[in-house]
């Protein structure tokens, strides 16, 4: 395979999916000999369109959102180094949802109400690991806000 240059490997990635500037310095990284050059990149791609944090956003959302809580997506977009005002435009949209998405991931997984404490704590466990809060469990498990 010929040795592609830093900027066709960048416009390679982004074909594919989006990304944050993090992650797509981070991959390039590698590559590069001069992190300059991969700064001047990133910005002119920014700077273009090619390259928008926003977009990344918006497809996370899209892609988790029917299987994980609000918290979770949150995490996630920690982690991949998204600005805490894009989360923050997008946290009131996923806890409006929070409730139904957890029944839903909810009744498949267990379609019953537990019966002993034990099941409960399991129950509990598995919406806590998808994302949910104690709020929004408690409702789900019990029926009221506790």
């Amino acid at each position: 395979m010929p040795d592609l240059s830093l900027r066709q490997r960048a416009l390679n990635c982004l074909a594919r999916r989006e990304y944050t500037r993090d992650e797509l310095y981070r991959k390039l990284l590698p590559y590069t000999e001069e992190s300059d050059s991969l700064e001047d990149l990133l910005a002119d791609f920014k700077a273009r369109g090619w390259l928008s944090e926003q977009r990344f956003v918006e497809q996370v959302v899209h892609a988790r959102s029917g299987r994980y809580g609000s918290r979770y997506i949150a995490h996630e977009l920690r982690e991949k180094g998204v600005a805490e005002e894009l989360i923050a435009q997008a946290l009131p949209q996923l806890k409006d949802n929070d409730l139904e998405t957890a029944r839903t991931i909810w009744a498949k997984k267990f379609g019953k109400l537990p019966e002993d404490a034990k099941e409960r704590a399991k129950q509990m466990r598995f919406l806590q690991s998808r994302g949910f809060g104690l709020d929004v469990i408690g409702k789900l498990l019990y029926g009221s806000d506790r």
